[in-house]
């Protein structure tokens, strides 16, 4: 039987490509891999990841977009969650977006995982979490 082994990689739409390259590699210590022009000339994106490519998160800016701000009531993406590899990870991240200034909620611990929000420039929300 097919089956899916884990999630590759993300790609967002931002608003302003620089601004989140900037964000998400300071914040998160992602390192950029590639840039690509679309195939149809609509726009671009910046993929960003591990240097190994296991996990990459991709940034993309489209000619149409207007720039409003993500909303995650609307159809389509509702968050992005990370994981860590322990909830005295989720203590390390707190203080280091602490640190960037980055506004976060506290570490919320629940029934089998422990979770910390926030959000990127775009107000895309993002969560680390911690299993166990």
């Amino acid at each position: 039987m097919a089956s899916i082994t884990a999630i590759h990689h993300i790609s967002l739409t931002v608003s302003e490509i620089d601004r989140s390259v900037t964000w998400y590699t300071d914040v998160l210590g992602l390192t950029k891999l590639m840039e690509e022009q679309h195939p149809d000339g609509s726009g671009y994106a910046v993929v960003l990841g591990k240097p190994d490519w296991s996990m990459c998160v991709g940034l993309h800016v489209h000619d149409t977009n207007k720039g409003e701000a993500f909303a995650e009531t609307r159809t389509g993406l509702d968050h992005v969650s990370f994981l860590v590899a322990s909830r005295a990870e989720l203590d390390a991240w707190t203080d280091r977006l602490s640190d960037l200034g980055v506004v976060h909620s506290p570490v919320s611990d629940q029934e089998g995982y422990s979770v910390l929000v926030f959000r990127d420039p775009d107000n895309i929300q993002l969560e680390l979490v911690s299993v166990g």
